[in-house]
């Protein structure tokens, strides 16, 4: 985590000589713009009023030279004071010609109000935004970057229409609250650890609390108290947050198809924006990421079928959240070319559309994805691809004995037994063995209970995925409730076993498999169809692998767990264990719909 700063009370100015380094590492395409070695001028600390009065504050950096700017607005619950000393880019801006306003959202280190996370940000983003746009150092031509919460307070600013909002590049953050807070109706258990670490410490300062109010202090409690806070049941009756961060109790008490949630609603209000927007994901990225990316992209696409320069792009890489960078997700490495120059993807694009510089942005295919197993960038004219050839494996009874698994296959196995049958116990949930995100090695599932494993045969040649996935599930259960984890995993011929999606779009809970806002609960015995159709990914499975479904009724603790006796394990603690049945007959015909691309010869690095 990065070291937290001190809070500034007064507004100084502050002159400093910060040496802009050179581009020279290219950015996906187009040839790499040097920046001038240049003096900047950073006022610390400057008041920017919201509409109900609430004071922001922001650290301004500007190009010494005399003149009016195009600007870049970048607002962070992190500490401003952090993300300038962490981040190359607004250097490079400056270097580059560009005003940069580094602020501290509402509630956060040198910012007045209370810290309601993303609520605030629509109206005070706009705020910032046209504050900017009428400085005397700002030619009224307004960026926006960031990525996670920065990413996300771009795209609420950005529904509220700000006039002088000309481009925004929001990264590896979401399109919906019902894929964000929660997933296929389960609740995500990453804010515990997010709170722990990035907002309860100020919080605790601010409050004048009692607890770890240091980065250190936090990681040091968090090892001490993980377990305990991760395991609380009813999670509502936490005591640990109720005033460091009573936002927490309040997503607890709205289920995710609540209208509460349209505050942070992107989907629908894409008519809204009217900026030029670079959205930004990794395949190994927190899940909403690469599913906000492709969504916002499309939704943007439609609002603006009849404009001739729709003006959007998208790039996922082989990334994990905030890691553009490095060549390696976890355990897979994929070659130099997998990582990117992010600051040259910033201020190429913000050249092109605050600047008119032409930087051949526009001319470039407006998808560009990383193929992990070929380890190349491609560019692609849509998202999905239309060449894609959906391609059903089903899953069937029969075992395999070199893998213990069950087989997955081209067609339905008539002569198998109807269905396979796995336990699920929330009081032993299945837990995640890795900590980090990226690509890990599942390989230990094998043999357990409470796990269902089903693959193919060895591929005869390569098999390249790219696209949504499909998971058509028949299941029943002796539980009125239970989560299905469905996941995609590469077999190496090695034994090796890496997922190609980080955890989140490929669960549903079965009392949410119609989005309702009520549960639907199940009838023990009767066969229900779950529909998972917001897996994401691009992966050549090599010749000699397999492909592997792994599932499951937990993956503990990245969501919370299902009680599975009806009750939501927001108010209740009982849990009950059951037997849930995949069923693989002919009228119930579990399968895997994967889109397989055609091969050709074509594809290659992009520079």
């Amino acid at each position: 985590m990065r070291s937290l700063a001190s809070l500034f009370c007064c507004c100084a100015t502050v002159l400093a000589v910060l040496a802009a380094q050179a581009i020279v590492a290219p950015a996906l395409s187009g040839a790499p713009i040097f920046e001038k070695v240049v003096q900047t001028v950073v006022e610390k600390n400057v008041a920017v009023k919201m509409r109900d009065g609430t004071v922001l504050r922001a650290d301004v950096f500007l190009p010494s030279a005399e003149g009016r700017f195009p600007v870049l607005v970048y607002r962070t619950p992190y500490g401003k004071d952090n993300a300038s000393s962490a981040w190359s880019t607004f250097n490079k801006a400056v270097a580059r010609g560009y005003a940069v306003v580094i602020q501290d959202v509402r509630g956060r280190y040198a910012s007045e109000g209370e810290f309601a996370p993303y609520q605030n940000e629509g109206r005070d983003g706009y705020d910032t935004i046209e504050w900017a746009a009428v400085q005397p150092w700002s030619n009224g031509n307004i960026g926006t970057f960031g990525l996670s919460y920065p990413g996300a307070v771009q795209w609420l600013a950005a529904v509220e229409d700000p006039p002088h909002l000309k481009a925004m590049i929001p990264a590896m953050t979401f399109s919906t609250p019902r894929n964000f807070f929660y997933s296929g109706g389960v609740f995500d258990g990453s804010w515990l650890g997010w709170i722990w670490f990035n907002i309860a410490p100020d919080a605790r300062r601010r409050k004048n609390l009692p607890g770890p109010q240091t980065v250190k202090e936090a990681a040091a409690s968090w090892k001490m108290e993980r377990a305990r806070l991760q395991n609380f049941l009813p999670m509502a009756d936490l005591p640990d947050l109720k005033q460091i961060a009573p936002f927490y109790y309040e997503w607890l008490a709205h289920p995710p198809a609540d209208p509460w949630w349209d505050w942070a609603e992107l989907r629908g209000k894409y008519s809204r924006v009217r900026a030029a927007v670079l959205n930004i994901s990794g395949w190994y990225d927190e899940a909403y990421g690469p599913d906000g990316a492709t969504t916002n992209f499309n939704g943007l696409l439609e609002a603006r079928k009849d404009e001739k320069d729709r003006r959007t792009a998208t790039i996922i890489g082989a990334w994990t959240h905030g890691e553009l960078g490095r060549s390696k997700a976890g355990e897979r490495e994929f070659g130099k070319s997998a990582a990117v120059d992010y600051d040259e993807i910033i201020l190429r694009w913000m050249d092109h559309y605050l600047k008119g510089v032409d930087t051949e942005v526009g001319k470039e295919k407006p998808v560009r994805i990383f193929v992990m197993g070929d380890n190349v960038w491609r560019g692609e004219d849509a998202w999905p691809l239309t060449r894609a050839k959906q391609t059903s494996f089903y899953f069937s009874s029969w075992k395999q004995r070199e893998t213990e698994s069950f087989s997955l296959g081209a067609s339905l196995c008539v002569q198998c037994k109807p269905f396979t049958e796995f336990l699920s116990d929330p009081a032993h949930p299945v837990t995640d063995p890795h900590e980090g995100f990226g690509a890990r090695d599942y390989r230990l599932f094998a043999g357990r209970k409470d796990v269902l494993l089903f693959d193919s045969q060895p591929l005869p040649s390569d098999v390249e995925v790219t696209g949504e996935i499909r998971a058509e599930m028949y299941v029943s259960a002796d539980v009125p409730d239970f989560d299905l984890w469905v996941r995609l995993l590469d077999v190496t011929p090695d034994g090796a076993v890496y997922n190609l999606m980080s955890p989140g779009l490929d669960v549903l809970r079965a009392s949410y498999r119609n989005g309702s806002t009520k549960p639907e609960l199940l009838e023990p015995g009767k066969i229900y169809r779950l529909d998972l159709d917001h897996l994401l990914t691009s992966n050549v499975f090599k010749a000699g692998h397999r492909i592997r479904v792994q599932i499951s009724g937990a993956f503990f603790p990245h969501f919370s767990r299902n009680l599975q006796t009806g009750k939501s394990e927001i108010t209740s603690s009982e849990t009950r264990g059951g037997h849930i049945r995949i069923h693989n007959d002919a009228e119930h015909s579990s399968r895997v719909v994967l889109p397989v691309i055609p091969r050709t010869s074509t594809a290659v690095a992009l520079h």
